[in-house]
Parts: structure tokens; sequence; C-alpha cells
């Protein structure tokens, strides 16, 4: 989309090796990331892990120029793959670019960049919901009637196994459960979960 010399001289490469975060989920960052080489995946971590993958960029590439042209938070966690060489331009310097560019072309560039970010937030937020969804759906195929008239689920496995069989990753049906009782969902502790909200829950369930 631009080159690297008409952004910023001082603008040095450095180098990061694989496994290390370069830009968190919901960060604002007073730069922008320019690819030189080098693999760098995008996606949402959990617990520190990479649990849902999204995408991957091999360099020469931007990687959250989009979330700037916007204004925008950055949508996805970036995790290096592999060894990376990448400059970080200043959002001065990368604003003046845009600045030079002719109005019809800077106008291309940044619907580009706002239908780039609403895509990425989708993807982001069906992850989340479809993880709420079959969390919603289990608990509610295995809740039983209790004395009080309340239904309830007993948690016979362990939470390692139910998310396996859920498809998602301990951290996350942790996260979820978390969510649920934040919201009045689900209460109780230990193995037994009370469904105080049958209804409310099978809407999150869709059902």
């Amino acid at each position: 989309m631009f080159l690297i010399p008409s952004f910023d001289p001082l603008a040095q490469a450095e180098v990061v090796s694989a496994g290390q975060l370069l830009r968190q989920r919901g960060s604002r960052a007073d730069s922008v990331l320019y690819l030189d080489s080098g693999c760098v995946v995008l996606g949402v971590r959990d617990e520190g892990q990479m649990r849902h993958q999204l995408g991957v960029v091999e360099g020469p590439a931007w990687l959250d120029a989009a979330f700037a042209l916007t204004g925008r938070p950055c949508g996805v966690d970036m995790v290096t793959d592999s060894r990376v060489r990448l400059r970080r331009i200043s959002l001065q310097a990368f604003q003046r670019s845009l600045d030079g560019l002719p109005d019809t072309v800077a106008t291309l560039v940044r619907d580009m960049a706002h239908g780039y970010c609403q895509q990425t937030e989708t993807a982001v937020s069906r992850l989340a919901q479809d993880a709420e969804t079959r969390c919603a759906q289990w608990l509610l195929r295995h809740a039983q009637h209790a004395d009080n008239g309340t239904m309830r689920v007993t948690l016979n496995q362990r939470k390692r196994t139910i998310a396996a069989q859920l498809g998602i990753a301990p951290e996350t049906f942790s996260r979820v459960l978390r969510h649920l009782r934040e919201h009045g969902l689900i209460a109780g502790t230990g193995n037994v979960l009370n469904l105080p909200q049958p209804s409310a829950l099978q809407s999150v369930a869709g059902m």
C-alpha cells in the first residue's frame, strides 16, 4: 500500500524472535507495524496462548495499518510465528503519508481499512459467541430439576474433558463459565452449578 521510505527514515528495522506478542487485542499503539520479513499469526489469545487463529501475515506487509487508519484499537492479537524483521512507524509519520495521497486514493484506502476492521470484529465476535452458545447448550442438556423447583447441573467430568467435548480450550470453558456467572446465569460453587435463569440461558444457547 505504501513504501517505507515515504514514512520515517528514522524507523529502524528490528528483529523479534518467534512466539512474541506484537500487538494485544483491544490495545492502542503510538506506532504502526510494517513487517519486512517473517510470519505473524493473527487471532485470539486466551490465558497467554493463541486459542483461535484467524489468519497469517507474511512479510512484506502492514500488520495493523487498518486499525491505525480508522482510529480503532487493535482487533486481534498478533504473535510472531517465526523470527521476524519489522519496523515501527510513528502515527504522526503514518498520517503525514496519507495527507500526501490524492483524495480519491485516500478515501479508497480508508474505506478498505473500515471494511477490514469490521470483518475482523465480526469474526472475533463470532468466536466468542460460538463458545458461549456451545457452553450454554451443554449446560441445558445436562440440567436436572432440583427439589426446590430450580435447575442445576452436576459436573461429573473434569472441566478439561467437558471442554474437549465442546471443541474449546479448557481456559475458554472456564472463562465462559465466569462470564455466565457474572451475568447471573449460573451460580454455585464446586461441581454443582445452579441455573437461576434457564430462560435467559436458553437465549444464549439460541434455543
